[in-house]
């Protein structure tokens, strides 16, 4: 079965506004708010979002950011999440997707600092999920970081939650209950199995249960002109499992649109708001080609290439063979 369609044109309206009060008159595809989210989640209704996802600033001084205090940088976020839990339906999700923040060399794990915020609104954390990539900023003092954690919370303890729209297929699909009232039976489910809170979403990806996105470095087909992009898959497994069709995705950070673009592509709406006016530009010049069917998008399942060891930069430099 086949959860992720190819490249394929699409139909929908899209609305951009600096005006926040537009967002009343937004009934379907997507909405781009140029300005601070903050006054777009003013105006947004309440119970209105069954998502919320995106991945922030991480306050390490990325060119759309000032750097300050991680105690300012964490304030800077109390009023925001008190609008996201109101626009938040009963039913509804926050998928905040945070990596770390370093000082003097010293880590600060992102989610950590996060939770207690969270959980001062009474949200309830359903998991911690793992994203793993291969490829990154190779540090020198300590071990390089491959991974980054997203923190996925509910408004409720009645949340939706679509498991069946993310299986993966199980190892062992023949495998029997050997004891019990079902001895003999398939003790596995026909749709596939849970596919866990490691996600890779690599070669090899349905096959096994860890998910692993690569991160949008250069090579990658998603590539903008942003320093720290979304992969649209991480956001589909979300859309997906957390979210029905025609309900409503936010994404308060939305820099060039992939969580709108994830969101439309399955049938959602997608509401995003970012500071940076060039990054909106580009949501929605990526927005106008998913439409035509032309915008680049990592295939689900892709193979991780794998140099063949014939190619010049994957054999050994003459300089380090003695």
């Amino acid at each position: 079965m086949k959860l992720f369609p190819e490249l394929q044109t699409h139909t929908f309206p899209i609305m951009r506004s600096s005006c926040a009060e537009t967002i009343m008159e937004f009934s379907a595809g997507a909405y781009l708010f140029d300005g601070d989210c903050i006054n777009l989640l003013n105006s947004i209704p309440s119970d209105s979002v069954a998502l919320v996802i995106s991945s922030p600033p991480y306050n390490i001084g990325k060119i759309y950011e000032t750097r300050i205090s991680l105690e300012a940088y964490l304030e800077s976020f109390q009023s925001i999440f008190e609008q996201i839990k109101r626009i938040l339906a009963p039913t509804g999700s926050i998928c905040w997707q945070v990596g770390n923040y370093v000082k003097n060399g010293e880590v600060y794990p992102l989610d950590i600092y996060f939770y207690p915020i969270f959980k001062s609104l009474n949200l309830r954390l359903r998991n911690r999920i793992i994203w793993h990539f291969n490829h990154g900023l190779h540090a020198r003092k300590r071990f390089s970081g491959r991974y980054e954690t997203l923190l996925w919370f509910t408004k409720s303890d009645d949340y939706t939650f679509n498991l069946d729209s993310v299986r993966i297929p199980s190892k062992y699909p023949g495998k029997r209950h050997f004891k019990g009232p079902n001895k003999g039976k398939p003790s596995g489910n026909p749709l596939g199995k849970n596919p866990s809170d490691l996600w890779k979403l690599l070669e090899q990806e349905w096959k096994t249960c860890i998910w692993e996105i690569p991160n949008v470095k250069s090579n990658h087909p998603e590539k903008t002109e942003h320093p720290c992009q979304f992969p649209i898959e991480l956001v589909e497994r979300c859309v997906l499992a957390l979210t029905n069709e025609a309900e409503t995705v936010f994404d308060p950070f939305c820099g060039v649109g992939s969580a709108l673009v994830a969101a439309v592509r399955h049938n959602r709406r997608g509401i995003g708001a970012d500071k940076v006016s060039s990054y909106v530009d580009t949501a929605i010049e990526r927005l106008h080609k998913l439409k035509d069917g032309t915008l680049r998008i990592r295939p689900l399942g892709k193979p991780i290439h794998k140099p063949s060891g014939n190619e010049k930069v994957s054999q050994i430099p003459l300089e380090w063979k003695k």
